[in-house]
């Protein structure tokens, strides 16, 4: 589909899955490479990178590695809040570990934070930030990633797991609003 119209708004195809594939699948190479070894910890933040996490954590070659999942929100229909609420927590121990935090996308850098704060009480061995898309004109605060995908304009997107107003995850394409 080059258009999808979600609710009221318009968007169109702006990155197609073989893309976001290939892309995912380069994310995997590297970290095979760096958490060989380590029996890391996936996270992967819902709702959104359930998508994402999926694809990538089929592609973990490394056998002693688990994977878990924590809810959080942010999003209120096509704007972010700046305040994050947290609807499923952490039940592992993660003292001593290495964990990858897996998100499908950083703009305002206000989840991430806030999963790092709880992190560190924690005490894990490291913590590590894989995200599939980063919108460096969208942040507000600094982060540290690992991991980036794609570096994406401050956009509205949808598809690939992002929604709008809980519609439009399903989309195997990442679609822009068309202004």
């Amino acid at each position: 589909m080059k258009q999808v119209k979600i609710h009221d708004k318009e968007f169109e195809l702006f990155i197609p899955y073989e893309k976001i594939r290939s892309v995912v699948e380069g994310l995997a190479e590297k970290m095979n490479r760096d958490l060989k070894g380590k029996n890391p910890l996936f996270v992967c933040i819902l709702n959104g990178s359930f998508v994402f996490a999926a694809e990538l954590y089929k592609r973990i070659e490394i056998i002693d590695s688990e994977i878990t999942f924590v809810k959080l929100a942010s999003y209120d229909g096509d704007k972010s809040t700046g305040k994050v609420k947290q609807l499923i927590g952490f039940n592992e121990d993660i003292k001593g570990r290495t964990v990858v935090v897996l998100e499908d996308i950083v703009d305002t850098g206000i989840t991430i934070n806030n999963i790092m704060k709880q992190l560190e009480g924690m005490e894990p061995h490291e913590v590590k930030v894989a995200t599939l898309l980063l919108k460096p004109d969208a942040l507000k605060m600094e982060v540290d990633l690992d991991y980036v995908g794609l570096e994406i304009p401050n956009d509205f997107i949808v598809g690939y797991g992002l929604d709008y107003d809980g519609r439009g995850r399903n989309l195997i394409d990442i679609y822009t609003l068309i202004k």
